[in-house]
């Protein structure tokens, strides 16, 4: 049976971390000298390093703070920058979580906010610490997933076998997201035709022709020298490799970064910002994406690679779908699952992809993922800008059953 945390707002989590968040780059050595200190596998290090304020930081630190997972906070502010910590502050408490916060240029610098932050982790974990453990079905679960270090395989194994699993957990009443809108460029057709409504169907086409104009513009798509290294030939080949991690359950919504999913089915994550491009790169690397699925409420994230990676996360665990036999030879002890097994014949998509649930399950009981077991707690944030949403995009959903 899972068991979870229930929060406040009554989501439930799979993890019970403290969180210690700096709020800029200034108080990034002192937050990472705190949570070193605390030497605790469930001490994590978020934040965000800008100087000048952003509507999507914000949004974003305050959705990661309350995050289901999170079980308290510290807050750590040098105290001259831009950054609403007071707001922050009071957006956890109100949560029913712990937090508390420290300004550097107030408690006497360096050694001294270090000495005091770890006393003030030590209090938050035991508050937290005293949350009850409550049964937790399929159906509360979010679960996200991106690739990355995709190679050839990616798109024959690992990850249409995330499709399959998310074809199961959708029909189990579970919230799935995938997202990189930049890497379906061609795909936005056949996303369409599996829309709960005409009116979501084209919502979903132009949050791709987007992508699309931004790269354009950009002078940059999301094709790295890797992909090609490992036998990708077009953006094409990688859109229809991307695009397979889907599924082929309808699609119930299209989100933004910071929109939780308001009930089960599968829903599409719009990544890159509104309007004309100001920040750079829409994402710079694979853990900004996952950051975004977590500010969802993402429990957890199903990450392919073929190539191989060794990125986790902060909050919330990574379950690595490995795509190429070889990479599993070479990096088994960063993978979670052998996908590559589907190219020697040794195991279907349908068997790999019940793999896939089989782990969802037991991470979500407690079971550690690799990453989480080596220590892994990647995270990064930059500035972006969205508009909300509009109601097309989350129109309710029909049955959970396959869309082709």
């Amino acid at each position: 049976m899972i068991e979870g945390w229930r929060r406040a707002d009554g989501r439930k989590g799979i993890r019970n971390v403290v969180v210690v968040a700096y709020l800029v780059e200034c108080a990034h050595h002192v937050a990472r000298r705190i949570v070193n200190a605390a030497d605790d596998i469930d001490v994590h290090l978020i934040g965000f390093p800008g100087c000048y304020p952003n509507s999507y930081a914000d949004r974003m630190m305050n959705a990661l703070a309350t995050h289901p997972n999170v079980g308290g906070v510290l807050l750590v502010s040098l105290g001259c920058e831009s950054f609403n910590r007071r707001g922050l502050r009071e957006a956890v408490l109100a949560s029913g979580r712990p937090c508390e916060l420290l300004v550097i240029q107030d408690a006497g610098g360096t050694a001294s906010t270090i000495r005091a932050g770890v006393e003030a982790v030590e209090r938050i974990r035991a508050e937290a610490a005293r949350v009850p453990r409550v049964p937790m079905r399929l159906d509360e679960l979010v679960i996200g997933t991106i690739c990355g270090g995709s190679d050839g395989t990616s798109g024959i194994t690992a990850n249409p076998a995330v499709g399959r699993a998310f074809d199961a957990l959708v029909a189990a009443g579970a919230a799935c997201i995938f997202e990189e809108t930049g890497e379906l460029v061609g795909c936005e057709a056949i996303m369409a035709e599996r829309a709960v409504t005409p009116e979501l169907g084209r919502e979903l086409e132009a949050a791709v022709e987007k992508a699309e104009r931004y790269y354009t513009i950009m002078g940059f798509g999301s094709f790295a020298p890797g992909n090609a290294d490992g036998g990708l030939t077009t953006q094409e080949e990688k859109s229809m490799g991307a695009y397979s991690k889907s599924g082929s359950s309808f699609i119930s919504g299209l989100i933004k970064p910071g929109d939780v999913p308001p009930a089960g089915g599968l829903y599409l994550l719009d990544v890159v910002p509104d309007g004309e491009p100001r920040f750079g790169f829409p994402n710079i690397s694979d853990n900004a994406e996952i950051v975004e699925l977590m500010a969802c409420g993402a429990h957890m994230t199903l990450f392919t690679t073929g190539r191989g990676s060794v990125v986790g996360s902060a909050i919330s665990p990574v379950i690595k779908v490995c795509a190429n036999p070889e990479t599993w030879r070479r990096m088994s002890e960063d993978m979670d699952i052998d996908a590559g097994r589907i190219l020697e014949d040794k195991a279907t998509l349908d068997q790999v992809g019940a793999e896939i649930v089989d782990l969802v399950r037991a991470v979500a009981t407690g079971a550690r993922t690799r990453s989480e077991a080596l220590g892994h707690q990647e995270f990064i944030l930059t500035y972006k800008s969205f508009e909300p949403i509009g109601p097309a995009c989350l129109p309710g959903r029909p049955s959970p059953v396959a869309a082709v």
